[in-house]
């Protein structure tokens, strides 16, 4: 990997010095005689040339007449040669006032570099354009901010994106060239040894992305991620995307440390007086250090205290505080001592002011030390639309939304610890749920928790997807799935941890992820099991309520939409709820999830529905197709096949559907999990083939993760049993299987 990127790094200074001779080489050409320059700025300037950049050329001169020709004979042979070309020609006064007033081009101008002719000019330019960036510096800065957060606002956090932008992301190239913009107004310090070397990475990834795709790119998409790991001499896209955040949050920390120096200059002085905030911690400045006398040598909770002081007054940790604790703090004892423990939670407890506390522990390589088993989940990309976060990131940012409810729960430390580490397994081979469980089993002895809270905690981690993918896959009216939920959590103490923990792993993991109606499932699901744990019957079998009775004795076809509800009542019939199902997807109607019942020879059956887009549609519209298609006057699989057209299809290869039949779910339907990549009509085709089989389809849960769906059917025969012959269950899964291809 180092050898591969020196060779990139040469390989844009060796083109950087081919530029430079051939633009010299046309310079000579197309000028005699002196009062003229040629300036590369933007990536040529800064010497970092990849292969698809333009180049970007300032010409310069003193009031030269022919100045006009001079610029043609060096622009048009570049233009010929088929290269990108921003360029400009100006005067010395010219430059100096365009920079007073563009954001870009000050930022091109204080990295200028002569190319060729008056070296004079070219100095006295740069030295103008420095020289009112510092006396400006107060009003450029807060400018350059404003334009670094609309870039982070457009392109987000290169450190977690699944296809981040190298060059505007938050973290990217851009900031980088900010804060060297910083400190050309000396207000803050250049970016140090760790930004520069994580720029670098950067470049290298651009670079040979330029080369994959043989153009001009900035956007690193998931297609050519493996290529670029392969140019780098990295094993994999995952192997490239954890160097890649690693690099960026190393760029994001170094960014906001130099934006806190400019908020420093630009509010003028700040009270120099200590303040105390804990044993061995103060304020000064504006900032958590040390007091005076603290050792760290001889205070190993002192770290874990001062990171605390941090996140409760809401202050950053001194950069100089963060390296006296990393390089000189003693070993923490193991198990830690009670102190230490209580700060950990002190910290947690702080929910998002301990977000860059953390940040600051981790980079500074704090964290590993204190928890090794961190090492694993460190940087780990979750390549998922659905992840907003790399794993540790998303790890600290469930627990800052843990922290909002610690009301809810008897054992709130216990909540912290558990949404700080729910997800340590994702560092381990295997289902994450299972070797998350050993994992924290060790790092709880290691901080310290009794033995049975040691349980407690790993029950927590071992079933922290049991309640959303119970609620979102599961019939809840069925009395099986309330009593093995009842019988798994086993107290209410444990059900109450995973309903919070389920609430903020949600949160920090996206709205793809966590909405209303997943939220509400999850709340009905902890009512019932609630209610079984305190010796309460399990729910029976539902019953139509009234005004689902009243649309019974319709009779015929009837819809009705009440926002996100639909109800549908038909003679019953086989099929019927597949049928209408065909129906909502012709509408645009995303169905999440479905249940019918009965009342004598009419069905009920209630559909939780979205607009893919823009409003529902009319119920009277909605209802008319249906009855068509009772009648067999509708082809809805012509319409679906039509909307499939129009669809776009994916950009990358997808994973192979996969059926499940879930057995001791249910003791009055085969349970059928259904996994594929999400497109219109596929409860439709799920449940044709089923009917195909000779099956109803008595319930079903479907949810969306980003482009996966993972639905779930209740079926039985038309005896209204479930499967038992093993031939019939093969079928099954074959026709589901043939009807997703």
């Amino acid at each position: 990997m180092r050898g591969e990127a020196r060779s990139f790094a040469a390989a844009r200074k060796d083109r950087v010095a081919e530029v430079d001779r051939w633009l010299r080489d046309l310079f000579r050409t197309a000028a005699s005689g002196g009062r003229v320059s040629l300036v590369a700025v933007g990536s040529l300037g800064r010497g970092e040339l990849a292969p698809g950049s333009d180049l970007d050329l300032v010409l310069l001169h003193d009031g030269r007449a022919d100045v006009a020709r001079v610029a043609d004979r060096v622009w048009y042979p570049v233009w010929d040669s088929g290269l990108g070309l921003d360029h400009s020609v100006r005067t010395v006064e010219e430059a100096v006032a365009v920079a007073g007033q563009d954001l870009k081009a000050v930022l091109g101008l204080i990295q200028a570099r002569h190319v060729a002719g008056d070296p004079e000019l070219t100095r006295k330019a740069r030295e103008a354009v420095l020289a009112g960036w510092r006396a400006d510096s107060r009003r450029r800065l807060g400018e350059l901010r404003e334009a670094a957060d609309r870039r982070a606002q457009a392109s987000g956090e290169l450190a977690f994106l699944l296809e981040p932008d190298l060059k505007d992301g938050r973290g990217g190239l851009r900031d980088v060239q900010a804060m060297q913009a910083v400190a050309a107004a000396w207000v803050a310090s250049a970016p140090g040894p760790r930004a520069r070397e994580a720029y670098e990475f950067v470049l290298d990834v651009r670079h040979a992305l330029h080369v994959v795709t043989g153009r001009a790119a900035d956007r690193l998409v998931l297609q050519e991620q493996d290529a670029v790991a392969g140019l780098l001499g990295l094993l994999d896209a995952e192997a490239l995307m954890r160097r890649l955040a690693e690099a960026g949050r190393t760029i994001a920390h170094a960014f906001d440390a130099t934006w806190r120096t400019v908020d420093r200059y630009l509010s003028g002085p700040v009270p120099r007086g200590r303040r105390p905030l804990a044993d061995g911690v103060v304020e000064h400045g504006g900032e958590v250090v040390l007091a005076r006398g603290a050792d760290p040598r001889r205070d190993p909770v002192l770290v874990l205290r001062a990171a605390a002081a941090a996140a409760d007054s809401g202050l950053p940790l001194a950069p100089a505080t963060v390296s006296v604790l990393a390089a000189q703090s003693a070993p923490m004892p193991v198990p830690w001592p009670d102190e230490a423990r209580d700060a950990l939670v002190s910290i947690l407890g702080a929910g998002r002011a301990a977000v860059p506390v953390w940040e600051e522990l981790d980079q500074a390589g704090v964290l590993v030390k204190l928890i090794p088993d961190w090492e694993r989940v460190r940087h780990r990309p979750q390549r998922n639309p659905i992840h907003r976060f790399t794993v540790d990131r998303h790890l600290i940012e469930a627990a800052a939304d843990a922290a909002g409810h610690t009301r809810e729960v008897s054992r709130p430390d216990l909540l912290l610890i558990a949404a700080f580490l729910h997800d340590v397994g994702k560092g381990w081979p295997g289902d994450h749920s299972a070797t998350g469980e050993v994992v924290v089993r060790d790092i709880a002895a290691r901080i310290g928790l009794p033995p049975r809270d040691v349980e407690v905690l790993a029950t927590v981690v071992r079933h922290h997807l049991l309640l959303p993918e119970t609620a979102t896959r599961r019939d809840l009216d069925d009395p099986v799935t309330i009593e093995k939920v009842a019988a798994t959590v086993g107290s209410r103490e444990v059900l109450e941890l995973l309903a919070a923990l389920a609430v903020a792993d949600g949160h920090a993991t996206g709205p793809a992820a966590w909405n209303a109606w997943k939220a509400g499932l999850v709340a009905d699901l902890v009512r019932r099991v609630r209610s079984v744990l305190a010796g309460s019957p399990p729910p029976k079998a539902p019953t139509l309520s009234a005004e689902q009775a009243a649309l019974a004795r319709h009779g015929g076809g009837a819809v009705r939409v009440n926002r996100g509800a639909v109800t549908v009542v038909a003679p019953d019939r086989p099929g019927l709820l597949w049928s209408a199902a065909g129906v909502l997807a012709a509408h645009r109607l995303v169905v999440r999830s479905a249940s019918a019942a009965s009342a004598g020879s009419t069905s009920v059956i209630e559909f939780s529905v979205v607009p893919e887009y823009g409003s529902p549609p009319d119920p009277a519209t909605l209802e008319a197709d249906l009855r068509l298609v009772l009648a067999g006057r509708l082809d809805i699989e012509q319409r679906l096949a039509r909307r499939a057209r129009s669809m776009r299809p994916p950009r990358v290869p997808v994973a192979p559907p996969r059926v499940t039949l879930v057995d001791d779910a249910s003791a009055t339907a085969t349970v059928v999990e259904v996994r594929a990549h999400d497109r219109p009509g596929l409860l439709w085709r799920i449940g044709r083939a089923f009917g195909a089989c000779g099956l109803d389809v008595r319930a079903a849960r479907v949810e969306t993760l980003g482009a996966e769906a993972v639905d779930v059917f209740y079926v039985v025969d038309r005896a209204g049993r479930p499967l038992s012959d093993d031939a019939q269950r093969t079928q099954v899964r074959d026709r589901v299987l043939a009807a997703l291809r």
